[in-house]
């Protein structure tokens, strides 16, 4: 039986070889943790979207059809980050996909505030900025988690 840490991770492996090849070797503790954590708030929000598209509509001023499209689409990356987290040794491809999907969606949020695309409220461009400081902030504890992982093989 392997022993798991209070959020239901794994206990790692410290060796390069039971990883396999392409996969990030290590203590992989902290990157799955980030990779869950990065799911479930991506999950929820997007759940929120979808389920609330005719609430948050008039709260946000971003039409129903683009929040409902969003939030379909935030649910179903929610589940391939949930996917890429559940491995002992995640796949390096697939880790890099997703902090490269996060730092794409900051840089679009980010642009999308500053050009007021879409004609949101101000609670709408606040909500925006929010959610792209947080997804910064899922890449960062990400790559982070990466190199933790690789200095542990040393």
């Amino acid at each position: 039986m392997s022993s798991s840490d209070s959020f239901g991770v794994p206990a790692p492996s410290l060796t390069a070889t039971s990883a396999g090849p392409g996969a990030v070797g290590g203590d992989t503790g902290l990157l799955r943790l980030a990779l869950r954590l990065d799911a479930v708030a991506t999950g929820a929000v997007g759940a929120a979207a979808l389920i609330g598209c005719a609430l948050l509509d008039s709260l946000l001023g971003l039409p129903v059809a683009f929040l409902a499209g969003i939030g379909a689409f935030l649910v179903v990356y929610a589940l391939f980050v949930a996917w890429v987290s559940s491995a002992r040794a995640p796949r390096r491809t697939a880790v890099w996909t997703v902090v490269g999907s996060n730092l794409a969606w900051f840089a679009l949020s980010a642009v999308t505030a500053a050009a007021g695309w879409l004609d949101p409220t101000g609670l709408g461009t606040a909500m925006i900025v929010f959610q792209a400081v947080a997804v910064l902030g899922f890449a960062d504890l990400q790559l982070y988690g990466l190199r933790k992982a690789r200095k542990s093989l040393s």
